[in-house]
């Protein structure tokens, strides 16, 4: 088994080589290989050149978009460069632990599960900086679930791990924040199940570089909507 490591950044230079080491530094455990992709989106804060410098790795691909594309393009990219069994998002700085991979790629394995997706709320614990991100997302998630009849308890959660069949078969078009949202909606529209697994999560503020705003909810929203009423295709077998 090969999982691809997606890891987006944009502006995240005092956290991504430190993010790509923890990353490969996982022992993942069993038969599992892994590859780390690693998509720029234009960074200008000195980030590109960090990725530039570093050493040659035959794990390691890194993709620079010449503009910024947003999230959902950058993580479009990487699934198009990817050649594992299953993709996790990893996002750039240190709120999500990479350390954790290990556990998702057991429970895939273990259950043959479609997709898996990291809850911040699983075992009673809630740990947001922000109200607002916290009832935003239980908004959210309720939305997903009674719209698409999920089980969720963490819809906006990063890490989000699904399996190559599945993904690959999904007409995704998100650019920014809202692939997050798009990719649960088509993963229940397209008949499979999105299991859960308890993570740990450190929220940082919008001073330490949170990126994520109110505005990015209401358009999370909208976008739920939209893929209810299917205004794109779910498969790419249906264009």
């Amino acid at each position: 088994m090969k999982l691809s490591v997606i890891i987006c950044c944009y502006n995240e230079k005092d956290t991504i080589e430190e993010i790509i080491r923890r990353t490969q530094a996982v022992e993942l455990g069993g038969e599992w290989t892994r590859e780390v992709i690693v998509v720029d989106n234009f960074s200008v804060d000195g980030t590109r050149e960090i990725l530039k410098k570093l050493p040659a790795d035959d794990e390691l691909k890194i993709v620079f978009h010449e503009e910024n594309l947003g999230k959902g393009s950058s993580i479009r990219t990487g699934i198009a460069h990817m050649t594992g069994d299953y993709m996790i998002i990893q996002d750039a700085d240190f709120e999500y632990d990479p350390a954790e991979h290990a556990l998702f790629c057991r429970e895939v394995e273990r259950r043959n599960l479609a997709a898996l997706f990291g809850s911040r709320v699983l075992g009673g614990q809630a740990i947001y900086e922000y109200a607002h991100a916290y009832w935003g997302v239980r908004l959210l998630t309720a939305t997903t679930n009674v719209l698409f009849g999920g089980r969720l308890t963490d819809v906006a959660t990063a890490t989000k791990m699904v399996r190559a069949d599945v993904l690959h078969a999904l007409n995704l078009v998100g650019t920014t924040f809202d692939l997050d949202f798009e990719l649960p909606c088509k993963i229940l529209l397209s008949g499979h199940q999105i299991d859960e697994l308890p993570i740990s999560y450190k929220p940082r503020t919008y001073a330490e570089g949170k990126k994520i705003t109110v505005m990015d909810g209401v358009r999370a929203l909208l976008v739920i909507v939209q893929n209810r009423l299917r205004w794109t295709p779910v498969l790419k077998s249906d264009l």
